[in-house]
């Protein structure tokens, strides 16, 4: 492939490998779970408004649709309900499948606290990869840790205004 003698790799040292971000949802266990599996609601925090084509298998194909960054076929890696939903994702190469090599892996770890859940994600790999400058935005170690710390939130916000 041309142009990968030209992807940069900067600013992926292996200190900046995982991003963790957890919160306390006011829902229950299985309506997290929901919120992160079920076509309708993905595509209601994370994508357009638009059900998000999912097969909720492992090495099954989750499309995100991350708007301005381009559409995202996702490969899923674990399927443990309600417990933990895990998959790759190839943020710096739109319409590509991810693979091991061309993305990180991003795990979601629910824990039942009180009458709610305790939502942990967890997404790794960025030291490892090689990122084109052009992607660099919107695909970067940095890009993602900004990017988990709002869609947490907005996981939070969506699940709780389910269950109201």
């Amino acid at each position: 492939m041309s142009g990968n003698s030209s992807a940069s790799s900067s600013g992926n040292d292996p200190g900046k490998d995982r991003i963790e971000r957890e919160i306390s949802i006011a829902a229950p266990v299985e309506r997290v779970w929901a919120v992160l599996t079920e076509p309708e609601h993905v595509g209601s925090w994370f994508g357009q408004g638009e059900p998000t084509p999912v097969d909720l298998r492992p090495g099954g194909i989750m499309h995100l649709d991350h708007g301005e960054w381009g559409r995202f076929p996702t490969t899923i890696v674990t399927v443990d309900p309600p417990r933990h939903f895990s998959y790759r994702w190839a943020s710096a190469f739109p319409g590509e499948v991810a693979v091991e090599g061309n993305s990180t892996l991003v795990e979601f770890t629910l824990t039942p606290e009180g009458e709610g859940t305790r939502l942990r994600v967890v997404e790794t790999g960025f030291a490892g990869l090689a990122i084109p400058e052009e992607r660099m935005k919107g695909a970067s170690y940095e890009s993602h840790s900004e990017g988990w710390s709002g869609q947490v939130e907005n996981i939070r916000q969506y699940a709780e205004r389910l269950a109201a």
